[in-house]
């Protein structure tokens, strides 16, 4: 089967634009929603999951800053979350996955430190879309899934064997 890996450095607004220019929004909703493929977003990509981000652009989200709709919930910047550590967020921290259900993290012990490159976070409607948090002055979500939809805030790919592992397990088909 195959599987799509959302990576996003950068601006949500920007990212969500880019997607909506190059017509991957609609692409990446056939193939997700319909298609049913198994979707992996990556730091930006990750945010881009959500309804709508407050970061860049327009306070409407109506009018911009809208996601792609696939986890429900809204991008808010750590200070707005209550966050006083120095933003962005840049390092390595612990992940707590809250089951060991989920085949993602398969074979990663708890609180395996991944990296980190952020500001803003995704903050899903529904506390059972959370798949994983970190903390870093407030609890942060670190992982999300709904359904075949999975997203890290931290770089799998700059943490190590951990995330390595992390990337095996979506490629071989992570499951619940």
């Amino acid at each position: 089967m195959d599987r799509i890996i959302l990576p996003g450095v950068g601006n949500f607004s920007d990212c969500a634009s880019l997607l909506e220019k190059g017509g991957w929004q609609v692409a990446l909703d056939g193939e997700v929603r319909d298609a049913g493929k198994p979707l992996l977003g990556i730091c930006v990509g990750m945010q881009l999951l959500a309804s709508s981000s407050m970061e860049g652009g327009s306070t409407d989200a109506e009018e911009k800053n809208l996601g792609l709709g696939l986890i429900p919930g809204k991008v808010e910047s750590l200070r707005s979350l209550g966050c006083v550590l120095r933003v962005p967020h840049v390092g390595w921290n612990s992940v707590s996955p809250l089951t060991s259900q989920d085949g993602l993290f398969k074979g990663i012990p708890h609180d395996t430190d991944f990296y980190f490159v952020h500001s803003f976070t995704f903050v899903p409607e529904l506390e059972e879309d959370v798949l994983a948090r970190t903390e870093y002055g407030i609890p942060v979500v670190a992982a999300v899934r709904r359904g075949n939809v999975w997203g890290t805030q931290f770089h799998p790919e700059k943490s190590s064997r951990a995330g390595l592992r992390l990337l095996r397990n979506f490629i071989e088909g992570a499951t619940c």
